[in-house]
């Protein structure tokens, strides 16, 4: 587990709801449960402000760092999808893109991420598409510095439907062996964590839980039923999260506290 990916879950899963920043000390005793030195806390907070996700603050415990306007959006919206709090229907139509890549390769493969992220699957170099329009793509390519055109795509002809369209687009066989293997690595993590009587293992390995979960974020494009195949172990892996997530949470909530305070 990288530092900087985890700010963003601790960020995302605890330090939101609570003001949005923390002071440094904090934050090194928040990831030093999951083996995350202070150096490696420190660097990846330098690296996170230059990036515009954090700024400085001077809190009351000390020197911290706090959400800007942009990492709250994200991680807000993150957090509606690990949680499922909002998921749009279909409408039939697709959102499709076309667009000239970045030539240099660190660059593609930085623009093909947040688009993965956003929930867009990939036919060609060039063609992007997505089960419903994203109000954040327009920006993201324009800071990306690419040409592109946006267009509104239904199926019209042809013999397979969409079903042709989303399998060139994703590579759903290896998402649902992604979401059965997550089932049986984090099963014997949270199944050795106490709900009550020891707060930092809870919270660890709630930690390690969401952390993994979040990594859907980046490979799941939150298709409808309509396009999944049945039965899809996404739902079941959903269901699996939600119970544990749940069950760890009041006592990771207690280290979390404690630490903050």
């Amino acid at each position: 587990m990288q530092a900087r990916s985890a700010l963003f879950d601790l960020y995302g899963d605890h330090l939101r709801s609570r003001g949005g920043e923390a002071p440094v000390a904090a934050l090194v005793k928040l990831l030093a449960p999951l083996g995350i030195a202070a150096p490696a806390v420190r660097t990846a907070v330098s690296r996170m402000v230059r990036q515009g996700w954090l700024a400085p603050r001077r809190l009351a415990a000390g020197p911290g760092y706090a959400l800007t306007s942009k990492a709250a959006k994200r991680l807000d919206d993150a957090a509606g999808r690990v949680y499922r709090t909002a998921r749009p229907s279909w409408n039939g139509r697709f959102d499709l893109i076309v667009l000239d890549p970045p030539r240099s390769r660190a660059a593609r493969s930085r623009l093909a991420a947040n688009l993965a992220y956003l929930g867009y699957g990939t036919i060609g170099e060039r063609v992007w598409v997505a089960p419903r329009l994203n109000d954040e793509v327009d920006l993201l390519l324009d800071e990306a510095g690419v040409r592109y055109d946006r267009f509104t795509a239904t199926h019209s002809a042809g013999t397979d439907g969409t079903a042709s369209l989303v399998e060139r687009a994703w590579d759903l066989p290896a998402l649902a062996r992604e979401y059965e293997k997550f089932v049986a690595e984090l099963t014997p993590v949270v199944a050795e964590a106490p709900a009550r009587g020891d707060d930092e293992a809870a919270y660890q390995a709630r930690f390690q839980l969401v952390h993994a979960w979040r990594t859907f974020l980046f490979r799941d494009p939150q298709l409808p039923a309509a396009l999944l195949p049945a039965p899809w172990p996404g739902v079941a892996a959903a269901n699996f999260f939600d119970k544990h997530a749940a069950r760890l949470r009041p006592a990771a909530d207690r280290f979390v506290n404690h630490c903050l305070a």
